[in-house]
C-alpha cells in the first residue's frame, strides 16, 4: 500500500494572529522609516553638493573685483512699457559720433532703423554715408560701394589683429549684445560710461590704462568716451555726459533686443484677452454653474 504524504495542519490561535499582524505592521513601519531616512540622506547630499558648488563658483568669480552698479529707474522696465524711441535715436547719434570708431555693431542693419528711429529715406541716407566692401567683380577684385538698407553696420577694423594693433593689444568688444551679456544690464553700462575716477592709493595702472571700478579688475584700456558736449544732438537736447550715457545705453538695449516693443505689445494683448477670459469663466461659474450645482433632486416612488 502506497504511503500517503503527511499533511501538516497549522492551527493559528487568536494570539498568533495578533502577533503576526503586529510583526507585519512593525516590518512595514520599519521599511517606511528606512525609505524616509534614505530620501532625507539623498536630499542632504544633493543640497550640500549644490551649496558647495555655488560657494566655489562665487569664490573664484572675477566679478568680486567689480563694483556693483547702483540701481537706476529706466522707463522701459515696466510690465507693459516700451522703449523711448526718441532716446534710441539720440543714442544712435552718440554711438555714431563717439563709439563707432572703436566698437562694432555686427548684427544691426540699417533697415532695422526704419520705423524705429528713422524714416526709410533717412535710413537710406545713413547707409549711403558708409562705403561697404563688396565683390568680387567680374575681374575677381573687391570694391567699395555706398551702403544700402540691407547692409549691416560696417566694423571699424577689418579683423581682430588690426583692432588690437590700434588699441595697444586690447580688443574692443562688439556692442550688439553687450547689455544682455552683463549681469546688471543697463545699470552696468551707464555706470561704466560715467564711472571713471582717479585710481585710489595702492592701485598702480600700466601705461594706457584707466581706472574704472565698474570694470572687472578696475583697469581698462578704454579711456573716458563721453564728456559734456562730446556729441551733438539733432533735436537740441543738452548733451551732458549723463544724458549721452543714458541715451546710448537705451540704444544698445534696443540693438540687443529689437523685438522688445513687439514683445511688450504681445504682453498687452495677452493680459487683455486673459482678463476677458477670466471674467467670462467667473461669470459662467458664478451665475450658471452654481445654480445647477445647488439644485436638489428627490426621488419619490409612485404610489
Amino acid at each position: 500500500m502506497a504511503h500517503l504524504p503527511k499533511i501538516f495542519i497549522l492551527r493559528i490561535s487568536p494570539f498568533n494572529t495578533c502577533f503576526i499582524r503586529k510583526l507585519h505592521t512593525y516590518s512595514s513601519n520599519k521599511s517606511k522609516n528606512w525609505r524616509k531616512k534614505l530620501i532625507g540622506a539623498l536630499g542632504l547630499i544633493i543640497g550640500g553638493t549644490g551649496v558647495l558648488l555655488c560657494t566655489l563658483n562665487s569664490s573664484v568669480r572675477a566679478s568680486i573685483l567689480e563694483l556693483c552698479p547702483p540701481k537706476n529707474k529706466w522707463d522701459h522696465q515696466g510690465l507693459i512699457t516700451a522703449l523711448d524711441h526718441a532716446s534710441i535715436r539720440r543714442g544712435y547719434e552718440v554711438y555714431k559720433q563717439a563709439c563707432i570708431s572703436c566698437h562694432s555693431l555686427r548684427y544691426v542693419a540699417y533697415r532695422h532703423l526704419v520705423g524705429v528711429t528713422h524714416t526709410e529715406a533717412e535710413a537710406k541716407a545713413e547707409a549711403q554715408e558708409q562705403m561697404i566692401v563688396d565683390g568680387p567683380d567680374e575681374e575677381g577684385n573687391m570694391y567699395e560701394r555706398p551702403g544700402k538698407l540691407s547692409d549691416f553696420f560696417r566694423p571699424p577694423y577689418p579683423n581682430e589683429e588690426a583692432a588690437r594693433a590700434a588699441n595697444n593689444g586690447a580688443f574692443p568688444a562688439d556692442l550688439t549684445y553687450v547689455i544682455l551679456g552683463r549681469k546688471h544690464a543697463e545699470d552696468y553700462m551707464f555706470s561704466l560710461l560715467t564711472g571713471y575716477y582717479d585710481p585710489p592709493a595702492g592701485v598702480v595702472l600700466r601705461d594706457g590704462q584707466y581706472y574704472n571700478p565698474y570694470f572687472i579688475g578696475g583697469a581698462t584700456a578704454m579711456g573716458p568716451p563721453l564728456f559734456d558736449d562730446s556729441a551733438e544732438y539733432s533735436d537740441g537736447t543738452p548733451a551732458y555726459a549723463s544724458q549721452l550715457a543714458k541715451d546710448v545705453t537705451v540704444f544698445l538695449k534696443w540693438a540687443g533686443e529689437p523685438e522688445f516693443d513687439h514683445r511688450q505689445r504681445m504682453m498687452v494683448k495677452v493680459l487683455t484677452a486673459g482678463s476677458v477670459l477670466v471674467l467670462t469663466v467667473w461669470f459662467v461659474f458664478r451665475f450658471r454653474f452654481m445654480t445647477l450645482r445647488a439644485r436638489k433632486f428627490q426621488y419619490r416612488p409612485k404610489g
